[in-house]
């Protein structure tokens, strides 16, 4: 094995000539250690150039990078002839690259504990399926890689590195994630490794027992790993990579001492404000948040978008949220239309999660391997820390819904406005919460109440 990789590893960084094919062989056939080999074989590259034939070791040049196609080893795709790096959106176009047609709702596998809005693969699924999809990308004649991160907070972060067989898939992946230093991804401790296998055959997941996935594809992740896998035309479905990617990218960015939250940014001014939100009020509110996707990552530095928002000229990072907003929608009249909370209450209600009459834990709608109530205690504690108000409102309230723009003036007037504290009417919501709560979380501290 150790021989099959050093000899592709040295055919790509290495050009055609007859000479070049004889180190190969002797290098592919030698006991001695890579190192120790090119040492001993610099005299047959002077007496090269004395003949007039330039021979560099290791050879670099398009597509071929020793440095590059060892790191793709390490991942189990061997380099049969090019690996394209970092390559511009026109290069990739150049390349072949179109777009495609987009796609929604595509399964989601995901292997790690990971709860909501995915079904879960096994672990000898995944790793047959991983060796599947990196020897069909080992079989391509060229490779396109790309390195981005999840986040754009440069501390708290998960680096990514997608290897393709698309030039296409490349481009569309590379417009979700943001840009990273060169090298970042493999001076990284924990990268996230993204397979996009476009052209791999469409009975692969009926192969592995994950059933029929038509033709369109599917996504899988590992997150013990931090790996995720596209296959087919999977590429195209944007929401659905975006989850599995924030599914992926959250231990890693928890781990950094950011809080991956399923909330947006709305700007009043100069001011931030961390929203929590039902998807059905995202759109009234478009022109005002930084991205309508729900992800971002709170942290001691400030606020970052979990993925690209497509502004020109906005901040990657924002500064501490001068407010955290929590929308709700209850017509019992419990509710006030819109009240001031404590930071326990905050983390209470975030944790519930209550939306239109049911219960939505951290108000995140995709798969997370991260426990909401894990959330719930940084996210007290966050608050706590940087004395950051929240605010709880009501959109529900009597018998009609506050429109967009209502709701738009409301967020503007909290914080310029003296807002009274949360005063709960009578009624039986606070007993359904903590039936809620309370059969499903264990342990809640001391703070956390309705």
């Amino acid at each position: 094995m150790r021989n099959a990789v050093l000899k592709h590893l040295v055919e790509g960084a290495f050009n055609s000539s007859s000479r070049s094919r004889s180190v190969v062989a002797a290098a592919t056939n030698s006991s001695l250690p890579f190192s120790l080999f090119s040492r001993r074989h610099a005299v047959s590259a002077s007496l090269a150039d004395e003949e007039g034939e330039t021979v560099v070791f290791p050879r670099e040049g398009p597509g071929a990078s020793y440095g590059l196609n060892w790191a793709l080893a390490g991942r189990g795709v061997i380099v049969k002839d090019k690996a394209f790096y970092n390559l511009k959106s026109s290069e990739l176009q150049q390349k072949g690259a179109a777009s495609a047609e987009s796609l929604s709702g595509l399964p989601i596998h995901i292997r790690g504990n990971a709860t909501g809005g995915a079904s879960e693969i096994s672990k000898a699924q995944f790793s047959k399926l991983l060796k599947q999809v990196t020897s069909h990308l080992s079989s391509i004649s060229n490779v396109f890689v790309h390195d981005g991160a999840v986040s754009s907070s440069p501390k708290c972060d998960a680096k990514v590195r997608i290897i393709s067989d698309s030039p296409s898939a490349v481009l569309s992946l590379s417009n979700i994630l943001w840009r990273t230093p060169t090298r970042a991804v493999s001076h990284d401790s924990c990268p996230v490794t993204l397979y996009a296998a476009t052209s791999i055959s469409q009975n692969t997941a009926e192969v592995i027992g994950l059933g029929s996935q038509v033709n369109t594809g599917f996504l899988a992740a590992d997150v013990e790993h931090s790996s995720l896998i596209l296959c087919s035309k999977a590429f195209s479905d944007i929401h659905g990579i975006k989850d599995a990617l924030a599914a992926v990218a959250a231990p890693i960015i928890s781990a950094r001492e950011g809080i991956p939250l399923s909330a947006r940014l709305f700007l009043s001014g100069d001011s931030v404000i961390l929203l929590f939100t039902p998807e059905d009020t995202v759109q009234s509110l478009s022109d005002l948040l930084v991205s309508t996707d729900a992800g971002v990552v709170l942290s001691s530095q400030g606020v970052a978008p979990l993925f690209q928002t497509g502004a020109s000229g906005a901040p990657n990072l924002y500064k501490l949220p001068a407010a955290m907003l929590l929308v709700t929608s209850d017509s019992s009249g419990t509710l006030p239309s819109v009240c001031k909370i404590s930071s326990g209450q905050a983390a209470y209600h975030f944790l519930a999660g209550y939306q239109n009459g049911n219960f939505v834990p951290a108000y995140g709608k995709g798969p997370s391997p991260v426990d909401p109530l894990e959330l719930a205690k940084s996210l007290l504690l966050k608050l706590k820390e940087n004395q950051i108000p929240s605010f709880l409102v009501n959109i529900g309230e009597g018998d009609k819904r506050k429109t967009g723009k209502e709701l738009v003036k409301l967020v503007q007037s909290i914080l310029s406005s003296s807002i009274p504290p949360f005063e709960p009417k009578a009624g039986d919501l606070q007993a359904k919460y903590n039936s809620f709560v309370s059969g499903r979380f264990q342990e809640l501290p001391e703070e956390f109440s309705f």
